[in-house]
């Protein structure tokens, strides 16, 4: 009889898994809408939703500390598939960034595939008088003490990238920290601040409108866009291994069946594949991941490694949120 009930209840679960989506599914975004991560979703739930039986895809923006509100409500959701987190580079420095955190990152999660990556680039108030980065680098040695660098928030791509960023020159400089890009760049604009290290999605449209100098993006390989392919790397210009990319994943609380995990990995790779989707992405210098990645073993192998990279980094800096 055990055996007999025992099997009833796993067919009933395979049963609704592959009834799987019946309702709206919600994607929750850890940031605030119209940033690079909200951007990322849209598009994503836009081509998703095509391998869901058309099912309506929803953005949920629960924005504050850094990513992590969000990031726990989706962790303490129903594992069922119909409440998913798409975060960024966020879940492996959150882990140093703050002392305690309302969820276990590699425990709490289900990793159904990465989504992209957005390279950085590094730019500066529109009369700095750097022209290029052996230039910036020899101002920089002349002003120390007197550099004010921006950034999005603590925890956000900009700071991340700045944290590196000194160290690689070992040059120290004033953080300024902003909520959010947009003011930052507003007082970069306004020549405020010095400096902003940014992703590609916020920086690209003034590099091209030629309202800030640009120095150079900061992957191993120069960009291919129009906007971006005269900027060489910080790797050829003397910081070796520079290389900072911002990457977006998708998740499901843990203990979400694996047969709903399987239907969502094969709505995401099939998404992936649009061709609009890859346009918009490459538009802003963004990659849309092809690789291994997209499984959830190398998903999560490659967030551990993340968090194995940025912990000392952020721990040197000692810059710690409560």
């Amino acid at each position: 009889m055990k055996t007999w009930i025992t099997a009833a209840i796993a067919s009933a679960c395979a049963a609704s898994a592959w009834a799987f989506p019946d309702k709206p599914i919600t994607f929750v975004v850890p940031f605030a809408a119209g940033g690079p991560a909200d951007k990322v979703a849209r598009d994503l739930a836009e081509v998703m939703r095509k391998g869901l039986n058309s099912q309506t895809i929803v953005i949920e923006n629960v924005a504050g500390a850094g990513g992590t509100l969000g990031a726990a409500k989706v962790a303490k959701a129903a594992g069922d598939g119909y409440m998913l987190l798409v975060h960024h580079i966020g879940m492996a420095t959150s882990p140093a960034l703050y002392r305690t955190l309302p969820y276990k990152t590699l425990d709490d999660f289900e990793y159904l595939g990465m989504i992209a990556e957005v390279p950085m680039t590094l730019i500066g108030r529109p009369n700095l008088p750097a022209n290029n980065f052996p230039e910036l680098v020899k101002w920089l040695e002349a002003n120390r003490g007197k550099i004010n660098l921006a950034n999005a928030g603590l925890g956000a791509a900009s700071h991340l990238c700045g944290l590196l960023l000194q160290q690689s020159l070992k040059i120290e400089m004033t953080t300024v920290p902003y909520k959010g890009t947009a003011p930052a760049l507003t007082d970069l604009l306004g020549g405020q601040v010095d400096l902003l290290c940014d992703q590609t999605t916020n920086t690209s449209g003034q590099i091209e409108a030629g309202k800030v100098k640009a120095y150079a993006v900061t992957t191993m390989k120069p960009l291919t866009t129009p906007v971006l392919a005269r900027l060489p790397t910080l790797d050829s210009q003397g910081l070796k291994g520079f290389n900072v990319a911002i990457w977006y994943g998708l998740y499901a609380p843990r203990g979400t069946p694996k047969a709903v995990q399987d239907l969502l990995n094969t709505a995401l790779r099939s998404g992936l594949k649009d061709a609009d989707f890859i346009r918009r992405q490459e538009s802003q210098g963004a990659v849309v991941i092809s690789d291994a990645r997209l499984t959830s073993a190398e998903h999560k192998k490659f967030v551990e490694a993340e968090i194995n990279k940025w912990g000392p980094a952020i721990k040197a800096a000692g810059q710690y949120a409560d």
